[in-house]
C-alpha cells in the first residue's frame, strides 16, 4: 500500500521537526549542565531530537589546544555556536551549557543563528558566586582559593551576565525539575517544542 502526503501535511511535519539552539550560560557550577540533560531528557521522552553540547566535552574534543584567553574563550565560544547552529538547522534541538562569559561572543553566535534563519534562545542561568563556590562541583573554586588556578570566571576573571536574555534561572531556587519545565514552557511558548 503506497501513501502518499499531501503537501499541508508536508508542511506540518516541516514545522514539527523546527531545530533550535538554546545556550544556557552562567557561571561555573550554576547548574546549565544539569538543567541541560533533564530539559534533553524531557524533548527526547516527547519524540524531539534533543543534544547537548556540553562545553567541558567540547573543549576537550573540538578545542583541544585552546587556552582561557579572552581570544581562546571567543573562538572556542564561535565553535560551539557553529556546530550548535548546524545542527539546529536540521531540526534538533541543541542544549548548550558553556559559561561564553562575554556578551559579544554570544551575540556573534545569536547573529550567526539570525543570518542562517535558525531559532536562538539566550537563558541566563543567575545562580549567586556563593552558591556556585558551595556547590563547587568540578573543585574550581577551591583551587581558586588555594591558588592553584587563575583566571576563574566570575572570581578573577570577567563574566558578563546577559543584560535581556530570553529567560533567567534562579537555579538556587528552585529545583532541577522546575527549571527544566520553565525551559520547556518558553520552547513551547516559542514554537519549538
Amino acid at each position: 500500500m503506497t501513501t502518499t502526503t499531501t503537501a499541508e501535511e508536508h508542511d506540518e511535519r516541516e514545522t514539527h521537526v523546527t531545530g533550535a539552539t538554546v545556550w544556557l550560560t552562567g557561571l561555573p557550577s550554576a547548574g546549565k549542565t544539569t538543567i541541560a540533560n533533564e530539559l534533553a531528557g524531557r524533548l527526547r521522552d516527547g519524540g524531539r531530537r534533543a543534544e547537548v553540547l556540553d562545553g567541558d566535552e567540547i573543549r576537550e574534543f573540538l578545542s583541544a589546544g585552546l587556552g582561557f584567553s579572552r581570544e581562546d574563550r571567543h573562538v572556542n565560544v564561535q565553535r560551539i555556536g557553529f556546530v550548535a547552529e548546524l545542527l539546529a538547522s536540521n531540526g534538533v534541538t541543541v542544549l548548550v551549557p558553556v559559561i561564553a562569559p562575554y556578551a559579544d561572543s554570544r551575540e556573534a553566535v545569536r547573529k550567526r543563528h539570525q543570518t542562517e534563519g535558525t531559532p536562538y534562545l539566550e537563558v541566563h542561568v543567575a545562580t549567586p558566586v556563593e552558591v556556585c563556590s558551595e556547590r563547587d562541583v568540578k573543585g574550581l573554586y577551591a583551587k581558586q582559593a588555594a591558588g592553584e588556578i587563575s583566571g576563574l570566571t566570575g572570581v578573577d576573571d570577567p563574566y558578563e551576565a546577559p543584560e535581556s536574555p530570553d529567560l533567567r534561572i534562579e537555579s538556587h531556587t528552585q529545583t532541577v525539575q522546575e527549571s527544566a519545565e520553565a525551559l520547556y514552557a518558553l520552547l513551547t511558548e516559542r514554537g519549538l517544542a
